[in-house]
């Protein structure tokens, strides 16, 4: 596990009462070496625990951030859009209320210029008419002359 190998330990060799008095001396020290270390870890632990849930935190906010420009970025476009599609129904209303408008007109004038030539033709064929009456009455004149004058 390890790619440098610890040095070998040096010292002298330990009677068996002089051995227990120091595993016992050992033992102590060993424990509260321990226990001091679990709870340099667990403090460590606590405080990476922190700093990662307060990272966590700094980038769901800033996630959320970007979220909101996109979104206002997208809808301002869209909005933009909504609005110009509004005038431009507004606008086709309008014009096809002028255009309907400028229908019954034209009908309007269609209807007059036809009654102006069905009045002008009934003035024409009156005047034929006249014509024609007035050529007869010349005719039956001149042969009443004609007649008068035999």
């Amino acid at each position: 596990m390890y790619s440098q190998q610890l040095p070998l330990a040096r010292g002298r060799l330990l009677s068996p009462s002089e051995l227990t008095k120091s595993q016992s001396d050992v033992g102590g020290v060993l424990e509260s070496s321990l226990l001091q270390i679990y709870h340099q870890h667990h403090l460590s632990s606590l405080q990476l625990r922190q700093i990662s849930e307060q990272a966590k935190k700094d980038a769901i906010r800033k996630a959320a951030r970007v979220s909101d420009l996109l979104v206002d970025a997208v809808n301002g476009g869209v909005e933009e859009c909504f609005i110009n599609e509004k005038r431009i129904e507004l606008e086709i209303r309008a014009l096809a209320a002028t255009v309907t408008q400028f229908v019954k007109q034209t009908d309007q004038w269609l209807l007059a210029t036809h009654s102006i030539n069905t009045a002008i033709k009934e003035i024409g064929d009156f005047e034929n008419w006249m014509k024609t009456m007035e050529f007869d009455c010349k005719s039956i004149t001149t042969a009443i002359c004609n007649i008068h004058q035999q």
